[in-house]
């Protein structure tokens, strides 16, 4: 076996594939493009689902490729195993309808076992099967695999729902009997118990049926075409090749633990409690790729798991010893060790490191927050002399704070308690199935249509033609091809100036015309099919025959707006880097016919001045009149020339090039004005944030822009006529004004409402009642709002009058109550809720102050008469 470098690893894998005829497919964002059912890109086989299922076909059906993935069902998981990782990489072969089993196996075992390759010892193999896939154990026996070394698994079944399934063979490497101490052998394997002898360092799934819930396994069909989907875990294989005893004994991981040692001053011990170096140094891998891919920190969805990640290391950090901020100097080495196949770290360092240095610093100031809390909650222990941490406190800490469990029970036994790790659990297995339940969602993939599939007839775009004449060459009626159609249908012409939707522009439509000149059908939308067509939605009106001409013209008014629309995207693009920053990247756009949508990453709101300059920006490019030039090149000629691609976008050999003078080069296949002055005007009407480090701007062009202006300059006019202004210029320092009255006003109001509260005190506060030995005043009072009433409490705190304070009054329509509360053995919230159904309220609040509001004044007599029973 070779001893190998994990860069030399990763490439000979890739190197193998493609001398066997498989097209490398770069690694793509760990953020999901255009697929809302996944969190993060978990597998190899994740980017690849568009032509596992036969929506699009790919130029090649061999692909290999090398997969950066993130999975995070059970991150507690890191660091307390020996393979057990939040980020990976996924080696992966892929045949989409080509080869299948006979080929999948006989290049496994090459790789691993041929001198030229791997070179791994045959004998030190094992491989799982499927009982009932007898052709996956013959076909291991003819490469030579011996009986013996094959173990049938009844797990050995992939499905996910309905769609693409099959069995799968797995290929162990066995690491003798050192890591057996007991002996139990083979059996390891065959029963799934865990070990660290036989190491599964590869799976190939044969992708043959559609599965289908509603009918046995036996009953699936077959698949018109056949995959195959395989995973090698690069960390797992490079720990076998070079003989580590866990994964992070490797160079993917060592250098980054050497480092933590000299933050420190600790040394690393591979045989022994070191999960605190396991666990930083595969967070900050996760954060540093996360992060380069546009994902933030934030409070949900990925942001979520990024915090979560980024406080568990930090909260390890302090474990050895470090209790200054220092991931972000993690950044750098994870950069260097990835940089020949990941240069993005290393390009955008910077950005990462200020993202994580700024979280962490946030996330010293919340650890400080859950110290406070830890010492509230043992002095509550101490005062009801109780011995044992609650477990719900303890997951508070570790779920709001980031404690880990083993810090928070280290801190317990300091203070003399013990902790309740059995509600900890449950409470852990609580969120752990609720984030399972988020993330599970529809993950699937779809049904393969054979139809739609094996239509190969070539059909033609036009950028510059709005109407044309066309052979209809195509007609697909409920999954079936016809000769002719009426009502709904699918189509396709040899050639088209219907625009299919893609990159975020939406589809045109249209109408379809026969010779006569008499509209047949209306198009109502434009889909790409699986070979690349444009695939027409129509909607017949009388009858659509193959093979007969028609004339095709599309809605020229919904193209303009459209076009609009989309050109002003690239102009705002441009914009957001020169006022934001390089990070300010696309992460998804829709150009519609009356407004553009476009989302960005962005670690906070867009400023109002940022807003006004991004603006003005783009204005000021519609004004110029640059000409909007496309050209047609190769992908690397695009790069060259400056144009922007979207991070996980694939792109063809032959790419367009959209070119905004020297303002905005971008790849991009969409439709575009012809000059910037057509767009007329920007305006944009809305800028939030739609989930963790994700923004969104909304915007208008041409005459919706016009229309969005008029507006406000209407809602000008009319605060100007309220507030009398005879001049608009003169309108805001009017308005200006009248705050600076009402606040006076304000202030005299407060002033006598405390002189009306201190008047109505001195009756009020003589009427003192005793009931189960507690004192208390009740009494209804007069008050012009909520804060008359705070003002009363106010006096009976300073004057200290009885245990107990209720005051009610009727305020317009409605009954306000207070409760006030000088004694522990009666909390003012518990109280109010008892008081409030009198008056049809409910209300809530501290032990010494609460408040409610109700819609029935009537019942304030009776209220008050029923405070002395509820003491």
């Amino acid at each position: 076996m070779k001893k190998m470098t994990s860069q030399e690893v990763r490439q000979m894998f890739l190197d193998f594939f493609q001398s066997k005829g498989h097209t490398i497919e770069p690694s793509v964002s760990l953020v999901p493009v255009n697929d809302p059912t996944l969190l993060w890109i978990n597998s190899g086989v994740a980017t690849l689902k568009k032509y596992f299922d036969g929506s699009v076909i790919p130029e090649n059906p061999r692909i290999t490729n090398a997969q950066k993935a993130i999975r995070t069902n059970d991150i507690e998981n890191v660091g307390k195993t020996a393979r057990h990782h939040t980020m990976f990489e996924m080696l992966g072969n892929f045949s989409i309808g080509d080869y299948f089993r006979t080929e999948a196996i006989a290049w496994g075992f090459e790789l691993l076992t041929s001198p030229e390759w791997f070179d791994f010892p045959a004998e030190k193999l094992y491989m799982t099967y499927y009982p009932d896939d007898k052709d996956s154990y013959n076909r291991w026996i003819e490469v030579g695999v011996k009986p013996d070394h094959l173990i049938p698994i009844e797990d050995n079944f992939w499905e996910i729902g309905a769609g693409p399934s099959g069995p799968d063979t797995e290929i162990f490497f066995d690491r003798g009997e050192a890591f057996d101490p007991e002996n139990i052998g083979i059996k390891l394997v065959a029963e799934d118990i865990e070990n660290d002898r036989y190491i599964e360092i590869w799976n190939i799934v044969l992708s043959q049926f559609n599965a289908d819930p509603s009918v046995p396994r036996s009953e699936y069909k077959e698949l018109p075409h056949k995959n195959i989907d395989t995973g090698m875990g690069l960390e797992r294989m490079v720990a076998v090749i070079q003989g580590a005893h866990t994964n992070f004994e490797t160079d993917l991981f060592m250098p980054i633990i050497r480092q933590i040692e000299q933050l420190s001053g600790k040394t690393y011990d591979p045989y022994g409690d070191n999960m605190s170096f396991k666990v930083i140094a595969d967070h900050i891998r996760s954060l540093s790729f996360a992060i380069g891919d546009g994902a933030l920190p934030g409070n949900e969805g990925r942001g979520y798991v990024l915090r979560r990640l980024l406080r568990r290391a930090v909260m390890h950090g302090r474990k050895l010893g470090i209790n200054d901020t220092f991931l972000y100097k993690l950044v750098k080495i994870v950069g260097e060790i990835m940089a020949s196949y990941y240069p993005e770290v290393l390009e955008k360092r910077d950005f990462i490191e200020k993202i994580v240095k700024r979280e962490e610093e946030t996330f010293a100031r919340t650890i400080d927050a859950g110290s406070k809390m830890f010492d509230e909650v043992i002095a509550k222990l101490k005062a009801d002399n109780k011995t044992t941490l609650a477990g719900s406190d303890i997951f508070k800490l570790y779920d709001t704070y980031g404690f880990p469990v083993e810090l928070t029970e280290e801190l317990a036994e300091d203070a003399g308690f013990s902790i309740d790790h059995a509600g900890f659990e449950a409470a852990m297995t609580a969120q752990q199935e609720r984030a399972r339940a988020a993330v599970v969602k529809g993950g699937s993939m779809n049904k393969q249509s054979e139809v739609l599939t094996a239509l190969q007839d070539s059909s033609a775009f036009s950028y510059t033609e709005k109407h044309l004449s066309s052979e209809l060459i195509a007609i697909v009626q409920d999954d079936k091809r016809v000769k002719t159609a009426k009502g709904q249908a699918q189509v396709i012409f040899a050639q088209t100036p219907f625009y299919a939707e893609m990159g975020g522009q939406v589809a045109d439509h249209g109408v379809i015309k026969d010779a006569a000149g008499d509209v047949v059908a209306n198009v109502t939308d434009v889909q790409k099919a699986p070979n690349g067509q444009p695939l027409h939605a129509v909607e017949i009106l009388t009858e659509l025959f193959e093979g007969e001409t028609y004339t095709l013209a599309i809605d020229e008014k919904r193209r303009n707006g459209i076009i609009k629309n989309h050109t002003a995207t690239h102009l705002l693009h441009a914009a957001l880097h020169n006022v934001l920053g390089n990070h300010a990247t696309q992460a998804g756009s829709l150009n519609e016919v009356d407004f553009l949508r476009f989302d960005f990453t962005h670690f906070a709101a867009v400023t109002a001045d940022e807003l006004s300059e991004i603006e003005r920006q783009v204005n000021e490019e519609i004004w110029h009149a640059i000409d909007v030039l496309t050209v047609e090149t190769d992908v690397a000629t695009a790069k060259e020339m400056g144009a922007m691609a979207l991070f996980g976008e694939k792109y063809g050999k032959v790419v367009r090039v959209v070119t905004i003078g020297d303002y905005s080069i971008e790849l991009c296949g969409g439709t575009h004005v012809a000059n910037t002055s057509e767009i007329g005007l920007f305006k944009i009407v809305k800028e939030e944030g739609i989930g963790s480090g994700t923004r969104r701007i909304l915007a208008l062009t041409g005459q919706k822009a016009f229309e969005a202006f008029k507006e406000q300059e209407d809602i000008l006019k009319h605060v100007q006529a309220l507030v009398k202004s005879p001049q608009a210029a003169q309108t805001v320092a009017k308005v200006e004004n009248l705050q600076l009255e009402l606040k006076t006003a304000q202030k005299e109001i407060e002033s006598l409402s405390a002189k009306m509260a201190s008047a109505q005190s001195d009756e009020i506060f003589k009427n003192v009642q005793t009931a189960n030995g507690t004192s208390f005043i009740a009494a209804k009072v007069t008050a012009n709002d909520a804060g008359a009433l705070r003002n009363l409490a106010d006096i009976w705190k300073q004057k200290n009058s009885s245990d107990i304070l209720v005051l009610a009054a009727q305020i317009g329509e409605k009954a306000n109550l207070l409760v006030a509360s000088n004694t522990k053995t009666r909390k003012a919230g518990d109280l109010v809720k008892a008081l409030a159904p009198f008056i049809d309220g409910r209300g809530g609040g501290k032990p010494d102050l609460a408040m409610a509001g109700g819609t029935k004044p009537a019942g304030i007599a009776e209220l008050l008469a029923h405070v002395g029973e509820n003491l």
